[in-house]
């Protein structure tokens, strides 16, 4: 099989003839319903490329473009959806998506376009964004693809979600996530009472990492917005 494609698409009519035709042209297809489908099979799968649709279940296709682009600033994203205001597709291309089919499409079009995005992306070494080993000063050392902390030399015990918390800042230093943002992104939830949840296990990870809340060096709180990461990154 060739390489492996997403698509997030909550009618199944639309979704069946895009995976059947992108099958015959040769891609493996992963087809996913709602938007918190979608973010559950792209933390766990490696991807080529996602194509999105805007109006999705759980979680729109906004959110979803926006939740990906945290994870790996790389990977082709389009948007196929039958809004076709110049607003709507403004607003897909400022989260990240990388094109905006709008529908009724040519499933040509739609071909030829796939393979323009994956030549790009082939082009792009991706070794660093999905493998790589993130340094910082201060001992922190975070190794994602074994889900591995340590602190001066010094593994430190987490879990998966307290792990996918440090990992995200981490990886978008200096970036200001709310606290419903990280909820949404690692619990993949809407409900806005799981801030409780997110200060909770920020605690916990300030406590395990060694981090301060008043004078932090990794993890600093915004008041009234929520959190972003500001470790120093080590060279070498």
């Amino acid at each position: 099989m060739g390489e492996r494609l997403m698509i997030v698409e909550d009618d199944e009519a639309i979704a069946n003839i895009l995976k059947e035709h992108l099958e015959k042209e040769g891609y493996e297809v992963n087809w996913a319903s709602s938007g918190k489908e979608g973010l559950e099979d792209f933390k766990t799968y490696e991807f080529a490329l996602v194509m999105i649709d805007i109006m999705l279940p759980e979680m729109d296709g906004f959110t979803l473009c926006k939740n990906i682009r945290w994870i790996n600033e790389d990977i082709p994203v389009v948007i196929i959806s039958a809004k076709q205001t110049e607003m709507d597709k403004v607003k897909g291309l400022k989260l990240g998506a990388d094109d905006y089919i709008t529908k009724p499409f040519s499933l040509i079009e739609v071909s030829a376009r796939i393979e323009a995005h994956l030549r790009r992306y082939k082009k792009v070494d991706r070794e660093s964004a999905v493998n790589g080993i993130l340094k910082f000063k201060n001992g922190l050392i975070i190794i994602p693809e074994e889900k591995k902390v340590t602190v001066n030399e010094k593994e430190i015990q987490m879990t998966i979600k307290e792990f996918e918390l440090l990992s995200l800042m981490a990886q978008n230093p200096n970036k200001v996530f709310s606290k419903e943002e990280l909820y949404h992104h690692i619990w993949e939830s809407m409900d806005v009472e799981g801030n409780n949840t997110v200060t909770v296990h920020i605690k916990e990870l300030r406590e395990k990492i060694g981090d301060s809340s008043k004078n932090p060096t990794f993890i600093k709180t915004v008041w009234g917005v929520g959190y972003k990461f500001i470790g120093e990154k080590s060279i070498g």
